[in-house]
């Protein structure tokens, strides 16, 4: 019985779309030889308990079996099963991460995307996003649009992001400047790797989705500004290849990063706070006292850091924030 291996690119009731990669693709365990539905995008079911999709991330890397009834030769070309016919999920391969907002497999890089101003930043909510990508291993990159409108603001956000470690780009969407620097990065970076942008309400993620990947129709749902908690919707997670190359990038179209809310979801524990801090790791270990919370005790590196302009205020105010959240949040729960 041939098999297969590819992502799944979208899923609803069931029903899966996977785009196949050919022998030759890097993620592809060797050693394999060429199947008949390679390189092709197949509809599929998943077997066992995967069948209720039970496990199953948009963004899982799979491997699929099928059998003579899946596809059929027409002019001598391959056409799969429209209806999944004779093609199953028999297996899902290690991921290289995975979310539960929302809920997604194999992100590779995140974009942070705010603005410099209409609307104001939310620098709370653009760490959040920026501690949940670190911990779960995801590279951040942030993004700072609409710098024309508030280019003194602008700076002094890519100051402080530059400054914790985080790669950083300045654009204005809407007459493209700074736009194609971030371009090149995604086509010199993003092969063989799953990226998304998240936002706010109107960062202008959309105009600047188009300018980077004009072919792709998105449909994008940003996070509330008010709330940070999302739209509520139920369209689905889509990802699309960025080229025909069987190593390319992809970019997914999310219904937003919603529900950023650490009393209800648990992205991470207390004892991983301090580490979702890239800026903080040089004074870990280095407070005088063992049991240090890094919130205001004399003798903290990580206070003494902020006191001397080596952190950022405002990022230290998101991680007091968050750690009184995480701090009355049952370990149970």
């Amino acid at each position: 019985m041939p098999k297969g291996y590819g992502y799944v690119i979208w899923g609803v009731g069931g029903l899966y779309r996977v785009q196949l990669l050919p022998a030759s693709a890097k993620a592809v365990p060797k050693p394999y030889e060429n199947q008949p539905l390679d390189g092709k995008t197949v509809v599929a079911r998943g077997r066992g308990n995967l069948r209720r999709g039970e496990g199953l991330l948009i963004g899982d890397f799979v491997e699929i079996s099928y059998d003579e009834t899946s596809y059929a030769l027409k002019n001598g070309i391959v056409d799969p099963s429209p209806d999944g016919t004779g093609i199953v999920i028999s297996d899902i391969l290690p991921r290289r991460s995975s979310l539960i907002r929302p809920p997604m497999a194999n992100l590779d890089v995140l974009f942070v995307t705010t603005a410099a101003a209409s609307p104001a930043p939310d620098l709370g909510t653009l760490d959040k996003l920026l501690c949940i990508a670190v911990h779960n291993y995801i590279l951040p990159v942030v993004v700072i649009n609409k710098c024309d409108l508030a280019a003194e603001k602008a700076n002094e956000m890519k100051k402080i992001y530059e400054t914790a470690g985080f790669l950083t780009f300045s654009t204005v969407g809407n007459t493209g400047e700074g736009v194609d620097a971030l371009k090149e990065w995604i086509q010199t970076n993003l092969n063989g790797k799953l990226a998304a942008f998240a936002g706010a309400s109107g960062v202008g993620k959309s105009t600047l989705l188009g300018n980077l990947f004009p072919g792709i129709s998105f449909q994008t749902g940003d996070i509330s500004r008010r709330i940070a908690r999302g739209k509520n919707t139920t369209r689905q997670i889509e990802i699309h290849p960025l080229s025909e190359s069987p190593d390319c990038g992809y970019i997914a179209d999310t219904p937003g990063f919603t529900m950023l809310d650490f009393e209800q979801f648990d992205f991470f524990d207390l004892d991983d706070l301090p580490h979702t801090f890239p800026e903080f790791a040089p004074y870990l270990g280095k407070c005088r006292y063992t049991d240090c919370t890094h919130t205001k005790e004399e003798g903290c590196g990580i206070v003494e850091a902020v006191r001397s302009g080596k952190i950022a205020p405002s990022r230290h105010e998101t991680y007091l924030s968050l750690y009184q959240i995480l701090k009355k949040k049952p370990k149970w729960k």
